[in-house]
């Protein structure tokens, strides 16, 4: 499962969604966090998860792949899911077992709910897939570059979330071979009372802290042997450049946002 876990990855490909400015795509993302809130209704949430789908098809990603590389993001909207449907106790009961009551507001807001979810996690997935570590720094740079007047560290920020977001995948292979390790020396850690299970998470932590730690001293080392020195005066390879598709984008978004606030109940 570690192996198939996609958040952080990027993925080259030749699709619009690669092409687009990354400050359009960051702007974007951080627009539907918000607006998917707005949806409280069949038709709203409706509406949600064909724009969803049809950013997947235009981003050219397999849907079976995204899916796989989500499971461990699926099982916590599972979670929430029966959270939701047996502990929400608004409306009419419309099913029992045994002393827990499934209420009519428990099942709507369990759906809406994991819809929410799901919606987010594909769309923030799809932006990390499409978009280089690099680039994403750039554009984040470049839309928090107003902060500068108040000496905010906006270029550490920055670098500082594009470092995280590369190690993401990085973490997880490390993860799948101390487990793997672990299990060659007798370690079970889907078997067993849960009581033995998370003793075993033990031995799979510190080993990931010390590694974790290892790869954060050889990268400053690495940095500082460069003479890397960030902010003021430093240049860049790539320019960012804003065309009509991203343009484009922010249209839609506008629209999007008018039908979901027009069909709200």
């Amino acid at each position: 499962m570690m192996e198939k876990m996609i958040f952080g990855r990027y993925i080259p490909g030749d699709s619009i969604l690669h092409r687009m400015d990354p400050r359009s795509k960051l702007l974007f993302v951080f627009g539907f966090i918000l607006i998917v809130f707005l949806a409280n209704n069949v038709f709203t949430y409706s509406i949600l998860v064909g724009f969803v789908i049809m950013v997947i098809l235009l981003s050219k990603m397999n849907i079976k792949f995204l899916v796989n590389g989500l499971k461990p993001v699926i099982y916590l909207i599972i979670f929430t899911f029966i959270l939701q449907l047996f502990f929400n106790k608004e409306g009419e009961i419309i099913f029992s077992i045994g002393k827990f009551h499934i209420y009519e507001e428990g099942l709507r807001m369990a759906i809406f709910i994991s819809i929410r979810f799901f919606l987010l996690v594909f769309v923030t997935t799809l932006m990390t897939l499409t978009t280089t570590p690099i680039t994403l720094t750039d554009g984040l740079e470049s839309l928090m570059n107003p902060l500068k007047r108040v000496n905010f560290p906006v270029h550490e920020l920055a670098l500082m979330m594009s470092i995280s977001l590369r190690f993401i995948p990085t973490l997880m292979d490390e993860t799948d071979k101390i487990m793997k390790a672990q299990m060659a020396r007798g370690v079970e850690f889907s078997s067993g009372p849960i009581k033995d299970r998370i003793k075993a998470i033990v031995p799979l932590l510190i080993p990931l802290f010390v590694s974790s730690f290892k790869r954060a001293e050889e990268l400053a080392t690495a940095m500082e042997a460069r003479g890397y020195r960030g902010g003021e005066g430093r240049t860049k390879y790539r320019l960012l450049e804003w065309k009509g598709r991203d343009t484009a984008t922010a249209v839609v978004f506008v629209i999007l946002t008018g039908v979901l606030i027009w069909l709200r109940t």
